[in-house]
């Protein structure tokens, strides 16, 4: 294990059998601090949250008592394997559509963003409708989505932190509107499930806050970063290959394992205890690398590292990390994978011979999310490497 350079908050953990183990002590490494803001927020900025009567008791992720297992069993019962098996043909249609339209906007202009063509929205309908919510404002529902993410795992500035206090408030508001709606609803969703298991419309927004931010950004910017990788030729799978579902399911799973989108995850101490050997003192904060062990040094600006930043000697973490290990696994996993994997071949089907445009684009780089913000390719003439 390793504490990283000074300017590191956290003991930084790279190992994956340490990892793992951590993953796998819930009552000695606690995720009370997993959804904690990052960057401790201004008093102007909670006064924000606090008007629009914003609260995130734990509820899942973050939920270390005995409730934990049975609000969990409510929500894995939206994501069993039998159901993401039958969402199949809904999750290529809806990739296949954005991937055919992607293609009418490189022939049209000449290059076309990836990430909002293909990347963004599917898996937001997706999740929306397994979930049993209703498809609606997904503009906002990504653009609030994001302002999220750098508020609680970024390193935001006092101004900036106002500019995203008011983007959660109002998030938390229309999420609120869409729980009360959603409770008396007819039929079966997440929201009213979890009131007739008896959570309260606090915790139920608290569930649907990060719920509706994890259970669809963290695919999109895992199709982004397994198209780029794709575009870039990179990763040993042509562009061409990327069409059959075997190379294209191969590739997402080589991102998951070296760069996912949720390369860090946080826990805390809950008391004294031994890791390989060593005191651990209660309070002790921890940051879990699942995947990629890109080096040593912390740099708040590119905490996850990169594809091309492992250390000489560095072991990759298993592939099986990605989504974490133990009581609090992403309950998504597979149907991420599944949705990364349509729709990487689907893109790959409709847009043939395409070449990457921007080699070096921006970065979301956060605490615990990283993907690039835009993948854009044009028409390439000749197939080209990849």
């Amino acid at each position: 294990m390793s504490a990283g350079i000074k300017t590191c908050p956290y003991m930084v953990l790279r190992d994956p059998d340490t990892v793992r183990e951590v993953l796998h002590r819930p009552e000695d490494f606690s995720p009370a601090n997993a959804l904690l803001a990052v960057t401790p927020l201004s008093g102007q900025a909670l006064r924000i949250l606090q008007k629009a009567r914003f609260a995130l008791p734990p509820v899942l992720a973050s939920n270390d008592t005995d409730s934990h297992a049975g609000i969990r069993k409510v929500v894995a019962a939206f994501f069993t394997p039998a159901t993401v098996a039958a969402a199949e043909p809904r999750i290529r249609q809806i990739a296949r559509e954005a991937a055919v339209d992607a293609a009418r906007e490189l022939d049209a202009a000449g290059t076309v963003d990836l990430v909002q063509a293909v990347a963004a929205y599917p898996p937001a309908v997706v999740m929306l409708e397994l979930l049993g919510l209703p498809v609606r404002d997904l503009p906002q529902l990504k653009a609030w989505s994001m302002d999220s993410l750098e508020l609680f795992w970024g390193w935001p500035d006092a101004d900036r932190q106002l500019e995203l206090a008011h983007s959660a408030a109002e998030f938390y508001g229309w999420l609120r509107e869409l729980v009360l709606e959603s409770v008396d609803a007819p039929g079966r969703n997440l929201f009213k499930s979890l009131a007739q298991h008896g959570l309260s419309t606090p915790e139920i927004c608290s569930m649907g806050y990060f719920l509706l931010i994890a259970g669809q950004e963290t695919t999109t910017q895992l199709i982004s970063t397994t198209l780029f990788r794709l575009a870039e030729g990179s990763r040993g799978i042509t562009w061409a290959e990327a069409a059959s579902a075997d190379k294209a399911r191969k590739l997402v799973r080589h991102v998951l394992a070296t760069e996912s989108s949720v390369p860090t995850w946080r826990r805390v101490a809950a008391k004294d205890t031994v890791l390989d050997g060593e005191l651990i003192q209660a309070g002790e904060e921890i940051l879990l690398e699942l995947t990629g062990n890109h080096g040593i040094a912390w740099d708040p600006g590119n905490p996850g590292g990169g594809a091309d930043a492992a250390g000489e000697g560095a072991r990759p973490t298993a592939y099986g990390l990605a989504f974490g290990s133990g009581i609090h696994r992403c309950l998504g996993a597979k149907l991420a994978e599944l949705e990364a994997a349509v729709v990487v071949q689907e893109t790959a089907a409709a847009l043939p011979s395409v070449r990457l445009r921007d080699h070096e684009p921006a970065w979301i780089r956060l605490l615990s999310f990283q993907a690039p913000r835009t993948v854009t390719v044009g028409c390439g003439g000749r197939p080209g490497p990849w």
